[in-house]
């Protein structure tokens, strides 16, 4: 699985030679592997919501210098199996990126998740802290997404999505809505390029089928429903926490690191971007690489 390919640039057909599908607990998942190496520790990436592991792009060349990479399209998103009718939930992600930890070999990693991929690696971080996870965590770098339910604000159209008109706007929304929705979540100076904007609309209608947004929006309601075992996770980690966020961001800006100082009473290592919105790792992939690196300087070293 080791990739060979460099990227530099937002370019889907480059992003794509990267990785292949691979059959994690019964379905086909696009997966990334930067390739073993004894002298590098690994880094497991978890994207959001509705893109895909294409969110890495920006990025993967310069941290695959220094760590073995995993990272994957989480079922029902870009490249991998998209099941029509399926329950998604975030507990089966969950279980899928601990397949893929154990499909890797990988004994000890750091993850890094945004947006969608935070409430997965909160429900991994519960297992980590019950003793019941698949690989030893050494740190959790957390970007944009609503770890506490109570200060996430979604996009109408999310709210849209989660009544019965769901399925329908799933199928009639086009191009130019979905890409007016992404842009109002980035920050004013760090708009999205319209090759990242492309490759985003690419990976939604990946193998000529819709990503079913209407169904795996259902995270929001489950962030109510396991609020308490998801908040409790962060209080009680037992792995050191750190958080870059884009102020800016409508969704889960400034106002989520409030709460998030407000509920977590340690020190733990927060940057706050002033200028950025949901996606630092794309708006300015040269600060999210300048962060997580100093981020994990302050972080034992994996055994």
């Amino acid at each position: 699985m080791a990739s060979k390919c460099s990227l530099t640039e937002p370019d889907l057909a480059t992003w794509r030679a990267l990785g292949e599908r691979r059959r994690l607990l019964g379905h086909e998942l696009f997966v990334l592997d930067s390739g073993e190496d004894p002298r590098r520790e690994t880094v497991l990436l978890i994207h959001g919501f509705p893109t895909s592991s294409f969110d890495w792009s920006l990025i993967w060349q310069q941290l695959t210098r220094t760590h073995r990479v995993l990272a994957l399209d989480l079922l029902g998103f870009g490249d991998s199996d998209k099941p029509p009718g399926h329950d998604y939930t975030i507990a089966e992600q969950a279980d899928l990126c601990q397949a893929l930890i154990e499909l890797a070999g990988v004994r000890s990693l750091h993850v890094v998740a945004h947006d969608y991929g935070v409430t997965v690696a909160q429900e991994l971080l519960a297992r980590q802290n019950a003793g019941r996870g698949v690989g030893r965590w050494c740190s959790l770098f957390l970007l944009n997404g609503g770890l506490f339910p109570e200060t996430h604000r979604p996009r109408l159209i999310q709210s849209l999505l989660l009544t019965p008109l769901g399925p329908l706007i799933t199928r009639l929304s086009g191009k130019r809505l979905f890409e007016r929705n992404l842009r109002a979540v980035f920050g004013p100076d760090t708009p999205p390029s319209a090759e990242m904007l492309a490759g985003y609309w690419d990976v939604l209608n990946a193998g000529g089928r819709r990503a079913p947004v209407h169904s795996l929006m259902r995270y929001l309601p489950e962030r109510e429903q396991h609020r308490e075992r998801w908040v409790r996770a962060l209080q009680e980690s037992v792995v050191p926490i750190g958080l870059l966020n884009g102020s800016l961001d409508p969704v889960s800006g400034s106002h989520l690191v409030a709460r998030y100082r407000a509920l977590i009473p340690r020190e733990d290592f927060i940057d706050e971007a002033d200028r950025l919105g949901h996606f630092p790792q794309v708006e300015d992939p040269a600060r999210f690489l300048k962060s997580f690196e100093a981020f994990l300087a302050s972080v034992p070293t994996a055994l």
